[in-house]
């Protein structure tokens, strides 16, 4: 019987860390989410509990880099093969999500020879890695900041590419690798590399509630959850359908929503006076503000909707201040004020 996750919608508070796995849900290409904060506040507990909400997805059978069956020129060569014989065959499934352990090897992550098959049979056979595994769908890094450079520049690679390159054995192999990349991690134990910390589309600090009552309502929650996994799932079932319904219905929205020229220069003004290095922050922060106008059933992007989004895609991207201690959420929240108003 299969591990059940905690409900999505019964977890308490943390309503940042929330919007932003909710947001990506809904724009996958939005370049992932990263949670940081103190540890037990149920960042790895949320992140799993989001595979429930995804839509289901055409996946050719038995294809172990999960082709699309509904877009013939992205297949890999064998799924080429059957669709020219007519034989393929497409079967729906959840979208994945993937952990990636810290230890993993880079085989395990990249993909690599099947070696049984090779000495016993002389057969060359591919065995798919992790980047396979999480294709059009999401891969979690637990202590993502703990994670081994030569890991990381593979992760990099792929999540600029969307294409996963192997070349090794005398075998020279590419596939497709677009997921959604999660990472969590607790401040305290090392920081990001800056070339990383980039590629994430939004940014939460995550922290421990403060008040009584949320503390309480967490701990009977997970008493019962503990307790009965299956009749706790059961009864926030249809909370977590109707959830499920917005995010798809929010998906089919999405490219329709649009921003106009005012809320460009809005967006524009408010990364300016931030100071914010490049053009990303503009572009998650738009990103992720059309995303809110979607899930909201919105057919334009609202200024409520950029000042919602700005701390998650912008806090991450501030240059530090030896000279200015405020946080970087506070200094985001300051400049909303300022250029967008109350």
């Amino acid at each position: 019987m299969p591990d059940i996750a905690f409900p999505f919608s019964a977890i308490v508070g943390q309503e940042a860390l929330k919007d932003a796995l909710l947001v990506s849900a809904i724009d996958p290409n939005l370049g992932g989410v990263l949670a940081f904060g103190d540890r037990g506040t149920g960042k790895t507990t949320m992140i799993r509990s989001l595979a429930a909400l995804l839509p289901v997805q055409s996946v050719v059978k038995d294809c172990q880099f999960r082709c699309d069956a509904d877009r013939p020129a992205k297949l890999c060569e064998a799924c080429q093969g059957l669709s020219k014989e007519g034989t393929l065959k497409s079967v729906q499934e959840t979208p994945p999500v993937i952990d990636l352990p810290l230890g993993a090897t880079e085989d395990r992550v990249l993909g690599a020879i099947d070696l049984e098959r090779a000495l016993g049979r002389g057969e060359i056979v591919f065995e798919a890695g992790l980047l396979a595994a999480a294709h059009r769908g999401f891969l979690y890094v637990d202590e993502v900041n703990l994670l081994d450079d030569h890991l990381v520049d593979i992760l990099l690679d792929a999540a600029a590419s969307g294409v996963n390159r192997i070349e090794r054995e005398g075998l020279s192999l590419s596939h497709a690798a677009d997921f959604v990349l999660i990472g969590s991690g607790n401040p305290e134990e090392g920081e990001l590399r800056p070339q990383l910390l980039d590629r994430f589309g939004v940014f939460v600090e995550v922290s421990t509630p403060r008040d009584v009552a949320s503390r309480v309502e967490i701990i009977k929650r997970r008493q019962a959850f503990d307790e009965d996994p299956e009749g706790f799932a059961k009864s926030w079932k249809r909370k977590d359908a109707a959830l499920r319904k917005r995010i798809v219905t929010a998906r089919e929205r999405r490219p329709e929503v649009v921003a106009s020229d005012e809320i460009l220069e809005r967006c524009a003004t408010l990364c300016l006076s931030l100071g914010s290095d490049g053009l990303r922050g503009e572009l998650a922060l738009i990103r992720t503000a059309t995303g809110f106008a979607a899930l909201a059933g919105k057919e334009q992007v609202e200024t409520a909707h950029l000042r919602r989004a700005a701390p998650l895609a912008l806090s991450h991207r501030l240059r530090k201040d030896p000279l200015d201690e405020t946080k970087a959420i506070a200094r985001v929240e300051r400049a909303v004020e300022d250029v967008l108003g109350s």
